[in-house]
């Protein structure tokens, strides 16, 4: 199996397992920092090591809640080894002072946490013991070790859909597919060295090539499925799962093409109970006044600057209508980014380059600080800290008439900063707003306390590497 499903959304075994793995390298580069700073002696330090592991876990809990806040785990995908362990390098310089404020709050059990010079040895043992630990970390794991093998039950457009969207390293980590079985009578877009043609049932081809998974992504169901050869194979222990739940699962999305009304109606997930909702709220508040209190320097600063380039009287923050829980319209409010006549002609997509962005403006939106006063927007409960981004009923009528199922991110708060934000770069256009609503709906789908407290956390990566801003 190579996901772990916690509270509705999938996580990468993998992962997992590296992220205990680097957890527990962690504990030890704590525990062989304070033998060396202390101890000396490795019976006296055997002695006294359940007087030491509380520190240890502290340690190592921090800092890897720092990396995944700055998202070193999945850095190696898109950066290779350099960036996954360039990212380690500012987590571990990060984790010192985090950690050493851990201790102020509880110094009465975290001894030795108090010395900076242990939590600057442990780190440096950290990084080198990590760099090692992971290279054969990914060594075994890059073998397929931990993918499935899977088989695809059609070749028309669906199955296609699969081949073409999940053929990334990013999206193809956990399975490997063995081939396309097409359908008689089916039309096929599957190419041809993709397909498989078994010269007896499915059963017996599994027997000879065999697969952990099926996958049925055929176009029409009512010409006809083999559903005794499909029983047959899952009675053999074969998973038998729907396209559009497989593609789900691996890319982190719902595939808006291959989804209807019945599967929204059927599938798992879209549920909410009143314990998540006063959950959501207390978390949204948690968080929105953490954020205040933290980013209030920076709000002050910038409405200085506003002033300063674009004169006294001109003005600070601007509102700006948006669409919001079930379709109702509210004021959100920003820091002026662009000059004070941007949309005399009327609104248009913000653009990369965009001319009507200010100097002050260009850096805000770089580093996320003209969202600040969205802060207030949460406050009030017209918005949520994690949701799908906001956007204008002019482009809301728009869109909804050209994208399918675009009015269902109505159906909760928009927020902040949310799942598609993390996922994928700034939309500007039809294409690109229908690619963030399909990770909107997997967020709405498979909403939780986790993966909120999951969007926040890697929120922190989006602002330091400049994700997606514009």
């Amino acid at each position: 199996m190579a996901h772990v499903r916690l509270f509705r959304h999938y996580i990468h075994l993998p992962f997992v397992i590296l992220g205990l793995i680097d957890f527990l390298v962690l504990v030890f580069s704590f525990l062989l920092a304070v033998f060396f700073r202390y101890f000396g002696d490795a019976g006296f330090f055997l002695d006294n090591l359940a007087f030491l592991l509380p520190s240890a876990v502290v340690f190592a809990a921090v800092n890897l809640l720092v990396m995944i806040s700055i998202g070193v785990h999945q850095a190696r995908l898109e950066e290779g080894m350099s960036g996954m362990m360039l990212r380690t390098i500012l987590a571990l310089i990060v984790g010192v002072p985090v950690a050493g404020f851990t201790y102020l709050l509880a110094s009465e059990w975290l001894w030795y946490l108090g010395s900076s010079g242990v939590l600057t040895a442990a780190s440096v043992f950290g990084f080198f013991m990590l760099g090692i630990v992971r290279s054969v970390f990914f060594a075994i794991a890059g073998k397929d070790a931990f993918k499935r093998k899977v088989l695809v039950l059609g070749s028309g457009f669906r199955a296609n859909q699969l081949l073409e969207d999940l053929k990334t390293p990013f999206n193809r980590k956990g399975f490997s597919l063995s081939g396309f079985v097409p359908l008689p009578g089916e039309q096929r877009e599957v190419p041809e060295e993709h397909l498989i043609y078994p010269a007896t049932t499915l059963q017996q081809y599994i027997h000879k090539h065999p697969v952990s998974e099926i996958v049925v992504a055929v176009d029409d169901r009512r010409k006809g499925l083999p559903m005794e050869d499909l029983l047959e194979c899952k009675m053999e222990g074969v998973k038998i799962v729907d396209g559009a739940t497989f593609y789900e699962r691996e890319s982190r999305k719902v595939a808006l093409e291959m989804i209807s009304h019945g599967w929204l109606v059927f599938s798992d997930g879209f549920s909410v109970s009143s314990v998540f909702g006063i959950g959501k709220r207390s978390l949204d508040i948690l968080a929105a006044t953490a954020l205040l209190i933290a980013g209030l320097p920076f709000m002050i600063l910038t409405a200085i600057a506003i002033k300063i380039e674009d004169g006294l009287k001109s003005p600070v923050f601007y509102s700006q209508e948006r669409v919001g829980l079930n379709g109702q319209v509210f004021k959100v409010h920003k820091f002026r980014s662009m000059v004070t006549d941007a949309e005399r002609n009327g609104a248009v997509w913000a653009s990369k380059n965009d001319a009507r962005v200010t100097r002050v403006g260009e850096f805000i939106r770089k580093v996320r600080i003209d969202e600040l006063p969205q802060i207030f927007n949460v406050l009030n409960g017209t918005m949520a800290f994690v949701g799908p981004r906001p956007e204008r009923p002019v482009f809301v009528q728009q869109l909804s008439e050209k994208i399918p199922f675009y009015s269902e991110r109505h159906r909760v708060k928009p927020g902040v900063t949310g799942w598609a934000q993390l996922c994928f770069a700034y939309a500007d256009n039809e294409e690109d707003t229908r690619e963030k609503l399909r990770y909107d709906l997997y967020y709405i789908k498979n909403q939780s306390l986790l993966l909120d407290l999951l969007i926040i956390i890697q929120t922190v990566e989006v602002v330091l590497f400049k994700k997606g801003s514009r």
